[in-house]
């Protein structure tokens, strides 16, 4: 699921963001304040991140401006919320680096219906229904998956896991990475239980002498080979 961080102190704003968001079938996770947000992306950077302008200890377009700054969120995709409807606002939060301005009150289903379109702009593989990687191929709307034509058959737990990898070969993702990216923050399970699904799922893909897709990287985690083949 793409992960976004929707900074907004309006609590009901929040709630009805969250709701239509998570019915969508993304991640969601909120924070009411614009210095909390930045310490949030210096941990982790979202998929997406949805904006306030107007935001306490910290102003939405200065966050923006620090985001824009930051190689690690450089190319963040955002989105600003704000009641400035004024044309030379709007320029000015284009120009700090927002990739799009919506204007309070706004529609739901047309916040909806941008955030899907500057996904599937700046980060196709978060939207596409298919993902293929070496002889790996994933089919989130079938939520089938194919090694070399032979359909594998997993978990819920093990289908999110591969395609959370599968979204980005070769980057090592540490356990904790892992964790908040398939089970989500709000769930608390050990980070040994990544290992134990790591290794079902590895038993479930590798058949015969296939080589194996998933590195694991020695204190650090896992990550899934760039390329790949059936041997």
């Amino acid at each position: 699921m793409p992960r976004i961080l929707v900074v907004e102190d309006e609590e009901p704003l929040t709630l009805l963001l969250r709701y239509n968001l998570e019915a969508e079938g993304y991640s969601v996770d909120t924070v009411g304040r614009g210095d909390d947000a930045e310490l949030r992306l210096l941990e982790e950077a979202p998929d997406l991140l949805v904006l306030d302008w107007m935001l306490p200890g910290l102003s939405g377009i200065e966050l923006c401006r620090r985001i824009r700054m930051r190689e690690a969120t450089a190319k963040l995709p955002v989105i600003m919320l704000t009641a400035r409807g004024e044309e030379d606002e709007r320029i000015r939060g284009l120009a700090t680096g927002a990739d799009d301005y919506v204007v309070k009150p706004f529609s739901v289903p047309e916040l909806m219906a941008r955030v899907k379109a500057l996904l599937r702009r700046t980060r196709p593989e978060m939207v596409a229904d298919k993902l293929a990687a070496g002889d790996l191929e994933l089919d989130r709307g079938t939520f089938r998956v194919f090694r070399g034509g032979r359909e594998i058959h997993l978990g819920p737990t093990e289908f999110r896991l591969l395609e959370f990898l599968m979204r980005s070969p070769g980057r090592v993702f540490t356990r904790e990475q892992l964790l908040n990216g398939v089970w989500g923050r709000d769930v608390y399970v050990d980070e040994r239980t990544v290992d134990v699904h790591v290794g079902r799922l590895r038993k479930a893909i590798n058949r015969g002498r296939m080589r194996d897709p998933i590195r694991t990287v020695r204190g650090a985690g896992y990550a899934l080979n760039e390329q790949f083949v059936t041997t």
